[in-house]
């Protein structure tokens, strides 16, 4: 990409941790208590909620690269952020990002984080799987997190879920003013009332069960009504390289 062009494209997307231009849910409402257990929010070492993620072992929460602000810990087991105590307070022992990620510009938006111990799994915490190969962009799909729920507003302290639809590929990047990362996919945003917004990166994009999708960016700080597509990193592009760390652990 010629450089000019990035540094253009950079200015228009927006990084959707709270500490950044980022994201929460838009025009979704609250996930029910005994729904998405796998939900993680990832956090600083005052507390603060700076992005989500998500379980997909128990030792290993997956998020995106650019959520690496300052983070310290992950909570599991609550959807209100207001809940948090020593029981469901989990230490980073080490981060994994994607060798190949410099910005979401680039692409590669994706980061392990290995928990300090391996979480109980029950009632409140859950793994979620992830896909065995491309998804079909025929589905519809939920993404979730404590973010924003308007364009200029607020984190939140209970999760809140919405619906979206998988967009074509092709058709997501006929909107987008310039060239999309590589291993993305699209969904929400583009002129619909749905999606998300500052806060809600590194959530995942669920399909039919599994974590499809990690929430990277959307353009501007436009989360009410943006007129291209919201943006994901595609797990399933990355597969080989999330078995790779897991291994190191077992």
């Amino acid at each position: 990409m010629h450089p000019l062009h990035k540094c253009l494209l950079f200015h228009l997307l927006v990084y959707l941790g709270q500490n950044a231009d980022g994201s929460e849910i838009i025009n979704g409402e609250l996930a029910p208590e005994n729904s998405m257990q796998y939900m993680a929010s990832v956090q600083d070492s005052d507390g603060h909620h700076v992005c989500g993620g998500f379980l997909i072992r128990e030792d290993f929460v997956l998020t995106a690269a650019h959520c690496d602000i300052g983070i310290t810990h992950v909570v599991l087991g609550t959807h209100n952020l207001k809940s948090v105590n020593n029981d469901n307070k989990i230490s980073i022992n080490k981060k994994y990002k994607h060798e190949s990620y410099k910005d979401v510009v680039v692409g590669n938006d994706i980061m392990l984080l290995k928990l300090s111990t391996k979480v109980s799994l029950n009632r409140k915490v859950q793994k979620i799987p992830l896909p065995t190969s491309e998804m079909n962009q025929q589905v519809n799909c939920q993404v979730a997190g404590w973010g924003f729920t308007k364009t200029d507003g607020t984190t939140v302290d209970d999760l809140r879920v919405v619906d979206v639809s998988i967009i074509n590929l092709n058709v997501c990047k006929e909107k987008w003013p310039f060239d999309l990362p590589a291993n993305v996919i699209c969904a929400g945003g583009d002129e619909t009332k749905k999606g998300f917004c500052q806060g809600d990166s590194g959530g995942p994009l669920v399909c039919n069960g599994k974590a499809v999708g990690i929430v990277s960016f959307n353009k501007g700080a436009n989360c009410d009504y943006p007129d291209v597509p919201n943006v994901y990193t595609d797990v399933s592009k990355y597969l080989t390289w999330i078995n790779r760390i897991l291994k190191r652990y077992e």
